[in-house]
């Protein structure tokens, strides 16, 4: 390692594995930014389930080994490389996507895949954006193609996709009816866009679903478990209905939600990097 080189900490995974393979460690280099890319000081950085699959190994794409997982960051930029005009030193951005992952200190990432972070959101729902704002976005607009006036039901409401789902479903017109299986899941679906929410765990809730939207049914459900509900799906959908499995004109959509106000991420539990074992078995269990 060259003399004098900056150093940050960051979570190195050297085996896939069980929680235990993510190793902290204090002596990573802190990454240099080449041509059309910056460098963020990592404010938050968010943990999504499908990194504990990528870390287990059970992932359809494996990352070469070492690797450090985390792609949804918010944070300062601390540097940017050649042909870089869009950032500066000390701008406020988030991005989905970053090159050497972001559970560190510092990250890099290509400079077309950051965005500005309204004033309006802290880091921490910076970081709550980029794959839950994202894939509910794509899943309503791009593959089920809705419509103001539309009914949707959100399946799995109180998780990540599932409540940006129904913050953007309900801005852009759209009748939202959600599921939960908790009393507190009930209420934060319902404080973040839902008309109405049913408690999956009840027997009867497919019954109850059908009263509400009656002989029209739901033109639009967005499923986080299609292999559990899907034949109870195809009951509640209305003549042409559409179900949606969830998997730059996405992000210009919802920074205008983040500006007016509308699309505000929810945050659960906060780890500092020392605990990123347990929250990645926290966000699986």
């Amino acid at each position: 390692m060259a003399t004098g080189q900056k150093l940050m900490r960051a979570i190195r995974v050297f085996e896939f594995g069980g929680p235990e393979v993510l190793k902290l460690q204090s002596d990573v280099a802190v990454p240099v930014p080449k041509d059309n890319q910056v460098l963020i000081k990592v404010y938050a950085c968010g943990v999504n389930p499908v990194e504990t699959y990528i870390r287990s190994g059970t992932y359809s794409r494996k990352p070469l080994l070492p690797y450090t997982p985390g792609s949804d960051v918010a944070g300062v930029i601390e540097a940017v490389g050649d042909n870089v005009s869009t950032f500066k030193e000390g701008d406020r951005v988030f991005t989905s996507s970053t090159l050497t992952g972001g559970y560190a200190d510092y990250a890099l990432a290509a400079d077309h895949t950051v965005y500005t972070l309204p004033k309006k959101l802290d880091f921490k729902q910076g970081a709550a954006i980029g794959i839950p704002y994202f894939t509910a976005y794509r899943a309503l607009f791009h593959s089920a193609h809705v419509r103001a006036g539309e009914s949707v039901l959100v399946h799995g409401a109180s998780g990540g996709v599932g409540l940006a789902a129904c913050q953007i479903a309900r801005a852009y017109g759209l009748k939202v009816l959600g599921t939960a299986g908790t009393e507190e899941g009930q209420k934060i679906v319902l404080q973040n866009g839902a008309h109405e929410v049913f408690n999956h765990r009840e027997v009867n809730y497919i019954d109850a679903i059908k009263n509400s939207v009656g002989e029209s049914g739901i033109n639009v459900i967005i499923e986080m478990l299609a292999n559990v509900n899907l034949s109870k799906d195809l009951n509640l959908l209305s003549h042409g209905g559409r179900v949606v499995e969830e998997f730059q004109q996405c992000a210009a959509a919802l920074q205008a939600g983040m500006e007016i106000g509308w699309l505000r991420p929810v945050i659960g539990s906060q780890y500092p990097l020392e605990k990123v074992v347990q929250a990645h078995e926290n966000i699986i269990y």
